[in-house]
């Protein structure tokens, strides 16, 4: 046998397989599904819903794949591409499963796993009919939208946000909805055809193909497709021997010649698994992808406060409201109290920088008053919770019929780096006014993250204003390095953040303070250390 292509990290020597040695003794009666199994409800599974961002839980923290990271340069970009990882094999051979179990082995955050399944072309009525009867060819080269495929890895790589498909095996199409994913530090695309398309390839950083031993392949496929997408044995053996082994044998398995590894007996071989992502964790070290808070921290000490940042005048008023909130004794309807008044002078302050136009208008009297009126088409508010939900009752005060989104973001206390947990906005706002809104903002993290999902939006960066109760240096130059041209509005700005990111002198924990809630067990801020904004 020929020796497989040097691969940084990972030699195998005599044999491109890792772990192959012994067969695999899997037995396949306890694979085969049970008698009736053909007449069970359709259940949902993480294999039908492989084309929506995965959720996955570990010992140690929990992953979400669909987030921003943080880390941009000054032009707000990302300034390393992603580590895109191509797993190819066989139908039912076990890629999923693998691609799960490297995610959770690798316990970093920021991985996004893209199915092949998710880019089946749009069939005709005529191919639609002959999927019916399991006679269309799904396992060609050419029942792929390849054009799409390799659309999406480049923006993902990028750093950018992509539409992704979701396709229905049981109606054999696409359903009306589409999936957005955000860019990662490593992405998996797993797929059939992973291997078999020359642009592709290219795109790949690193190229596993699972070997499975075909008996096991078909009775997993027997398994899946019976239970899951409704189909009966005959027709899932017939379109086996038809389509799936031919197109094996002549477009997937001379594919593996282009992998950098093979791994036979899929999700077994955990030495193979070991591997990969020891080589995983070397490619990012050497990518350095992670954000460096004490490097930002010290690269803005001593910079003027850029001209994007604009602060409420510190009347005796403003002051003394900020002397109330800030004191600790401060009981927490008085908190609330002085709190509403400033955010509605804040938002009152941010609606001065909106654009206005010359318009003339006739009084009861019957005479002309040339005044303003609002050239924008329309604002929306965008709260970071849960801090930034408190000041949603002030912007509708102010803007009549405002539409409001919602963003969640938290900082994983192990990793200190910012992690998107929910996330919802209203419909075409690309044209709109976007004014974001957190009490706090310390490092600027969720701030700049919170930016990012706007511009993936749509929403141009000059529509963007940032507003906050209270502001660090820190933040304040982060957000304005990373995004020179949204607006930041704000009533005070502190000069220092301390070790664990808490803004010095600060204003405590405002979501506890507010809400009437314990502080966190260390009591670190959450919404200058929790979410990191």
């Amino acid at each position: 046998m020929s020796s497989p292509p040097a691969y940084p990290g990972i030699r195998i020597s005599g044999c491109w397989a890792l772990g192959a040695e012994g067969s695999s003794a899997e037995s396949l009666d306890r694979l085969l599904p049970p008698v009736g199994a053909g007449r069970s409800p359709r259940k949902r599974t993480t294999s039908q819903c492989k084309s929506e961002p995965p959720l996955l839980r570990t010992s140690k923290r929990t992953i979400y794949t669909a987030g921003r990271p943080p880390w941009y340069n000054e032009h707000g970009t990302q300034s390393k591409e992603a580590f895109a990882i191509g797993l190819g094999g066989g139908s039912a051979s076990g890629k999923t499963t693998v691609a799960r179990m490297i995610i959770e082995a690798l316990d970093v955050p920021w991985v996004v796993l893209l199915s092949m399944d998710s880019f089946y072309k749009v069939l005709t009525k005529q191919q639609q009919e002959q999927a019916a009867h399991n006679n269309f060819n799904f396992d060609h080269p050419d029942a792929f939208d390849f054009d799409l495929i390799v659309s999406t890895l480049k923006k993902l790589k990028q750093g950018k946000s992509v539409k992704v498909p979701i396709y229905d095996f049981t109606t054999h199409s696409r359903k009306k909805d589409w999936k957005t994913l955000y860019g990662a530090n490593v992405i998996i695309f797993e797929g059939i055809m992973a291997f078999a398309d020359k642009t592709l390839l290219e795109l790949l950083d690193m190229k596993i193909f699972v070997d499975t031993d075909s008996d096991i392949r078909l009775v997993r496929r027997l398994r899946r497709d019976i239970s899951e997408r409704g189909r009966d044995i005959e027709g899932v053996i017939k379109q086996y021997n038809k389509f799936v082994k031919p197109a094996f044998d002549q477009y997937i398995q001379p594919t593996m010649r282009v992998a950098d590894i093979v791994v036979p007996r899929g999700s077994g071989n955990t030495v193979a698994i070991d591997l990969i992502v020891q080589h995983v964790h070397s490619q990012l070290e050497e990518r350095k992808l992670r954000w460096d808070m004490a490097a930002l921290a010290s690269a803005h000490q001593c910079h003027p406060l850029p001209r994007t940042l604009s602060v409420l005048k510190s009347t005796p008023q403003v002051r003394g409201m900020h002397t109330i909130i800030r004191d600790k004794e401060t009981s927490r309807d008085e908190f609330i109290f002085y709190s509403k008044r400033l955010m509605r002078l804040l938002i009152e302050h941010a609606l001065s920088f909106l654009p206005f136009q010359d318009c003339v208008v006739q009084t009861p009297q019957g005479q002309d008053y040339a005044g303003k009126c609002y050239a924008g088409k329309q604002i929306t508010g965008v709260s970071i919770l849960r801090a930034g939900e408190t000041m949603e009752p002030a912007l509708r005060a102010v803007c009549k019929d405002v539409r409001i989104g919602t963003i969640l973001i938290q900082t994983n206390q192990l990793t200190g780096e910012p992690e998107l947990h929910y996330l919802r906005l209203p419909k075409d706002i690309s044209d709109d006014h976007v004014i974001l809104m957190d009490c706090t903002v310390s490092t600027g993290a969720a701030a700049m993250m919170a930016v990012r999902v706007l511009l993936d939006h749509d929403v141009p960066e000059d529509k963007i204003f940032l507003l906050s109760l209270l502001m660090a240096e820190m933040g304040v130059h982060s957000v304005a390095y990373a995004f020179p041209r949204v607006r930041i509005i704000t009533t005070a700005v502190d000069k220092r953040v301390n070790d664990l990111f808490r803004i010095i002198p600060g204003i405590g924990n405002f979501g506890d303070r507010y809400f009437g809630t314990d502080a966190v067990p260390d009591g670190s801020d959450e919404e200058e250390v929790a979410s990191t904004s």
